[in-house]
C-alpha cells in the first residue's frame, strides 16, 4: 500500500479563508483516531489497571482515577466530556467580566494556612463577549493566589459542589498523591496538609483524569513561596498564563473543546484568565521600583516565552530565590507546568509591553502593558 504524504499546512491555509474552519481541520489533522480508543491504547496490553484494585480496595468507584499518567491516558474521557458539567454551567447567570487583579497578596505572619475551598462548575465573562462554562477552583479562573513560606504548614480542604469528580494538586507540596490528590466525587471533600520546601512560583491544578480536560477548561492558579529570609522590597505580581480551547456559542456560552485541547492549536491565551486585560488597564508602577514577577505557565500544553519590550530582566530565579540568578536576561521560557521569578528595575518611564514572545499566543491574548510613571 502507497503512504500519502500529509498534506501541507499551506493547502490547509489556502483552502480556508476563516480562522475558525482553519482550526477544525488542523485538529481534524491532529486526532485522526477515534479518542476513546487512541487513549485505552496507552495502556498496556493485559495488564491489569491497578488504579482499579486500589479504588475497590478503598471501597471507591473504580472510575475515579487518581493522577498519574497511566491511569489518565487510560479514562474513559467521556465521563469528563460530556455536557453534563457544560448543561450545569450554563443553566447559571455568568460571572460578570472583571480584570483580574494581579497584584501578589501580602505576606502573613500566621506559619499555619487554613484553606477550605470549593470545586465547582460556572459559567464566567473572559472578556465582556465571551462567556466560557468553565470548571473552577472558587468559582473564579484561575483560582485564589496562595502565599505562604518556606516551612509554612499549609492545611488544605477541598469540597466538591460541582457534577464530575475533581481533586487538588500543589506543586509546591511533597505529599502521596494518591491519598492527598485523589479525586472527590459530588458533594465529599478531600483534606491534606503539606509544608513547602522550596521557595518559587508554583503551580496548583486539579489533577483528576483526564487532566488535559480539567486543566485546559480553568482549574488552575499559583501558590507562591516565600523563602525564610524575605527579599529585597518590590511591587510584586503574579500572572498566570493558559490557554483557552472553546466549541462555538450555545445559548450565549462556550464550552470547552476536548478535541481541540488534543490538537493544541488554542482560541486564547491569557495571563490571569482574561485575554489581552491588561492593555486595556494595565500594571502601573512608578519609575525606581523594583518590579517582581511571578510567572506561571498553566498550560495546559504551551509554555509561556517571557519578555518585556524596552526592559532586560536584572534576575531570574530558575529554581528557588534567592539562590543563583541569571542576569541580564531578555527572555526567559517558563514551561507548561512550571513557575520562575523575574525581576527589573524600573529606570525609566515609559509603557513597557509584556508579552508571550512566541507572538502566535502573545496576539491571541497573552499581552499587557507595564506603564512606568
Amino acid at each position: 500500500m502507497t503512504d500519502l504524504p500529509p498534506p501541507l499546512l499551506s493547502d490547509v491555509v489556502t483552502a480556508s479563508s476563516s480562522r475558525r474552519a482553519f482550526l477544525g481541520k488542523a485538529s481534524r489533522l491532529g486526532i485522526a483516531l477515534p479518542i476513546a480508543g487512541a487513549l485505552a491504547g496507552c495502556q498496556r496490553g493485559d495488564e491489569p489497571n491497578r488504579g482499579d484494585t486500589v479504588a475497590a480496595q478503598q471501597g471507591r468507584d473504580p472510575l475515579i482515577q487518581n493522577p498519574n499518567s497511566r491511569l489518565d491516558t487510560a479514562h474513559d474521557v467521556r465521563a469528563h466530556t460530556t455536557s453534563t458539567a457544560e448543561g450545569a454551567a450554563t443553566g447559571m447567570q455568568p460571572i460578570a467580566y472583571r480584570r483580574w487583579d494581579p497584584v501578589l497578596p501580602p505576606a502573613s505572619s500566621n506559619r499555619t494556612h487554613r484553606l477550605a475551598w470549593s470545586a465547582t462548575e460556572v459559567p464566567i465573562h473572559i472578556t465582556p463577549e465571551v462567556v466560557v462554562a468553565a470548571w473552577t477552583f472558587e468559582s473564579d479562573v484561575p483560582g485564589p493566589t496562595v502565599r505562604c513560606r518556606v516551612g509554612d504548614t499549609v492545611e488544605f480542604t477541598l469540597t466538591n459542589r460541582g457534577k464530575i469528580p475533581h481533586s487538588m494538586d500543589f506543586h509546591a507540596a511533597q505529599i502521596d498523591p494518591k491519598a492527598s490528590f485523589r479525586s472527590v466525587v459530588p458533594g465529599e471533600s478531600v483534606s491534606f496538609t503539606f509544608q513547602p520546601k522550596y521557595a518559587g512560583a508554583f503551580k496548583y491544578h486539579c489533577g483528576s483524569a483526564p487532566v488535559l480536560m480539567h486543566i485546559g477548561s480553568g482549574m488552575y492558579g499559583a501558590i507562591i513561596v516565600d523563602p525564610p529570609a524575605p527579599l529585597a522590597s518590590a511591587k510584586e505580581f503574579v500572572l498566570v498564563q493558559s490557554e483557552y480551547y472553546l466549541t462555538p456559542p450555545s445559548s450565549g456560552v462556550q464550552a470547552f473543546d476536548y478535541g481541540k485541547m488534543l490538537s493544541t492549536m488554542p482560541d486564547y491565551v491569557a495571563f490571569n484568565g482574561r485575554p489581552s486585560q491588561y492593555i486595556a488597564e494595565p500594571i502601573r508602577v512608578k519609575v525606581g521600583d523594583r518590579v517582581r514577577l511571578y510567572v506561571i505557565s498553566a498550560g495546559p500544553t504551551h509554555p509561556c516565552h517571557f519578555h518585556v519590550v524596552g526592559e532586560q530582566f536584572d534576575r531570574v530565579y530558575l529554581g528557588a530565590p534567592p539562590e543563583v540568578p541569571i542576569r541580564g536576561v531578555q527572555t526567559f521560557t517558563v514551561p507548561a507546568g512550571g513557575g520562575m521569578v523575574f525581576e527589573l528595575v524600573c529606570d525609566i518611564p515609559g509603557e513597557f509591553p509584556f508579552v508571550n514572545h512566541g507572538f502566535g499566543h502573545g496576539q491571541k491574548g497573552a499581552i499587557g502593558f507595564l506603564v512606568v510613571e
